[in-house]
């Protein structure tokens, strides 16, 4: 069956539900190459995930809606090849790229630069220092193959791990995932320092660790902390849409917000449809239309832990015990390798941890633009909670920044909480909190959401998933988008290379 209104002459050559950065990549690309496009939202603002709103808590301040720090966004591909800078978008990269806070110890610290980060850890004679450069140093020479594989459809072998240097870059990151993503880890190194940085750039994943899903995640976005770094956007994540959408509007594409799709009878009238949207939304809408055996695979795809995101407004900055700290961009919170493992196993298992895995960003490291009247400041956190949690995070939060700061307290304006329950109603694509638009693990970072050679072509021949639900999975890097998209153009419309999508 063609879910489609053929026959009508206001219909679209496209239509995309949902403008999170993977649907408008798509919307990007089908507008480069001359098609009509339509895209859909349901929020009264385009953007998903990558929006930044004015709060007011004691203090007017911009805050970031989901997405802060975009690693991926700098690496993409996609972005790269649309010059975000050329219009008008600008990186901050911290020289911290992230911090590892820990209990009566140093913090781990990872510079942008691999030979800063090692120094700091103690040397390349010290264990930290030396194993640092042994899993980080192969990746960061190689880091466009490390991106390559990361960022691919899982399907095709990029033609940076076709090379010499790529497949040994390729064959080490296989083998550093199942050293950091087993107990081997634990059985062969005390590299005490160097195993908490690890993991807490693996517990970005939110699952259960260790796990190879997580090792993946670490050494990708590890890599990408020291080439090219992990860089806010001058302004808040808002600029990124902002320039998607005036590039769309400039190719005469159509935007339309406050358009919930619940049904297929609500759908614009186009020849393919392209949802940038988690796969729950999609059986809604289709219902009984898709395929039996694909609603089957729809129904095992299951919404991973959830996040808590709390807000604050600070009238200084944080008073970190390593005043190192001060300087990341990044903090991830929670302790040594033991006590993240403990806390991501309760929060699989639908438990609440006193002191859970969490993530902090500090804006103003490079962005003075947010620097509120009186020097306030703004801090944006998330914490790794159940799925579904409806509770109020601010306390935990607040006690686990100030385990790390002392006074933290002291300097907290104002602060906000969006429990994981309630989180939907920014994003319908974030289930219960789950802002990977589903479960993150080795199997299902091929298989998102379904173990098929085209995973965003639906039961339905003109009907495609673009969403962080398919390769490469979660992350603001447009690549679902860009991966759905040229399937589309070539089985729908004959076109066979990539548009020109640059400024």
């Amino acid at each position: 069956m063609t879910w489609a209104v053929s026959d009508d002459s206001n219909a679209s050559d496209v239509a995309v539900v949902g403008s999170g950065p993977n649907g408008l990549a798509a919307a990007v690309l089908f507008a480069a190459a001359g098609l009509s496009v339509t895209v859909v939202e349901a929020q009264s603002e385009p953007g998903g995930g990558v929006r930044t709103e004015e709060l007011d808590l004691g203090v007017p301040l911009r805050h970031d809606l989901c997405s802060a720090v975009h690693p991926m966004a700098a690496a993409s591909p996609f972005f790269r090849g649309f010059g975000l800078g050329e219009r008008g978008v600008e990186f901050g990269f911290p020289d911290v790229s992230f911090a590892h806070p820990l209990d009566g110890a140093p913090a781990g610290i990872a510079y942008r630069s691999l030979d800063r980060t090692i120094e700091e850890l103690g040397g390349s004679h010290s264990s930290d220092g030396r194993i640092w450069r042994r899993v980080m140093g192969p990746l960061v020479d190689a880091v466009e193959t490390v991106r390559d594989i990361g960022l691919s459809d899982m399907r095709h072998p990029p033609a940076s791990a076709l090379t010499p240097k790529g497949l040994v870059a390729a064959l080490t990151m296989a083998g550093r995932a199942l050293e950091l993503g087993t107990s081997v880890w634990d059985r062969v190194t005390d590299a005490h320092r160097c195993g908490a940085m690890l993991t807490g750039v693996g517990a970005h994943a939110n699952t259960a660790l260790p796990s190879l899903a997580g090792a993946g995640t670490a050494l990708m976005l590890g890599s990408l902390a020291h080439a090219p770094g992990w860089p806010l956007p001058i302004g808040g994540s808002q600029v990124i849409t902002d320039a998607l959408l005036a590039d769309l509007r400039a190719r005469g594409a159509t935007v339309l917000c406050d358009r919930r799709i619940e049904s297929a009878a609500a759908l614009p009238p186009a020849r393919v449809y392209v949802f940038d949207t988690s796969v729950w939304t999609l059986a809604k809408v289709f219902g009984d239309r898709l395929a039996p055996r694909y609603r089957r695979a729809l129904r095992r795809f299951r919404p991973g832990n959830g996040v808590a995101k709390v807000d604050f407004a600070l009238s200084g900055p944080v008073p970190w015990a390593d005043p190192r700290i001060s300087a990341a961009g990044t903090v991830h919170l929670c302790g040594d390798r033991a006590q993240m493992k403990r806390a991501e196993a309760d929060t699989t298992a639908g438990r609440h941890n006193e002191r859970p895995m969490a993530l902090l960003s500090q804006p103003t490291v490079v962005d003075a633009t947010r620097i509120g009247a009186g020097g306030a400041l703004p801090l944006w956190t998330y914490a790794h909670v159940p799925n579904g949690s409806t509770r109020d995070m601010t306390a935990t939060m607040t006690a686990q920044i100030e385990r790390f700061a002392p006074g933290f307290r002291d300097v907290i304006i104002g602060s906000r909480c969006i429990p994981a329950a309630d989180l939907h109603r920014h994003n319908a694509n974030y289930r219960g909190g789950d802002i990977a638009v589903g479960h993150v693990s080795l199997y299902r970072m091929a298989a998102r959401p379904v173990a098929k050679w085209n995973p965003y072509r639906t039961s339905l021949p003109n009907v495609y998933l673009c969403s962080g639900a398919t390769p490469p999975g979660p992350g603001v890097h447009g690549m679902s988008g860009v991966h759905a998209a040229t399937r589309v153009l070539r089985q729908h419309f004959g076109i066979h290379s990539m548009p020109d999508i640059g400024p």
